[in-house]
């Protein structure tokens, strides 16, 4: 199950799965993990029973553009179809509020899982928390 919750609804159960997958398995600063944008976004949360497994973000950007980002799912959970789920709602969320477009920031490994869903890579590779990355964006 996926539900879509305001950030002070979601923060304790996103902020544990980002802070396990961003901050200990992958090494990005605690102080990068929050950002302005959490207060302003939609997140995702994926379930299994009532355990939140997953979570991601959009956040609305001038121009009815949105920005897809903090995608995490748990390490056990991980291959199983969770990251596809999260997105799908996100997507149809976005085209529900009439977004043209969806932009968001995949590290270089996440490229092939945003292909299958339309996203296009665009711009050179930089970095970002000391991770690679590079402009993903689908146009809806």
């Amino acid at each position: 199950m996926i539900l879509i919750k305001p950030w002070q609804e979601a923060k304790s159960e996103a902020y544990a799965i980002r802070k396990l997958v961003f901050i200990e398995e992958q090494g990005v600063p605690e102080d990068m993990e929050l950002d302005e944008f959490d207060p302003l976004a939609q997140h995702a949360l994926a379930y299994l029973d009532s355990q939140a497994i997953g979570t991601a973000r959009l956040v609305t950007m001038p121009g009815n553009i949105g920005r897809i980002g903090r995608m995490a799912v748990l390490a056990t959970y991980r291959r199983g179809g969770v990251g596809d789920r999260l997105l799908r709602v996100l997507l149809q969320e976005a085209a529900s509020q009439n977004m043209v477009k969806i932009e968001l920031h995949a590290q270089l490994s996440a490229i092939p899982f945003y292909e299958r869903f339309g996203f296009i890579a665009q711009g050179d590779i930089y970095d970002e928390a000391g991770i690679a990355h590079r402009d993903m964006i689908l146009n809806i």
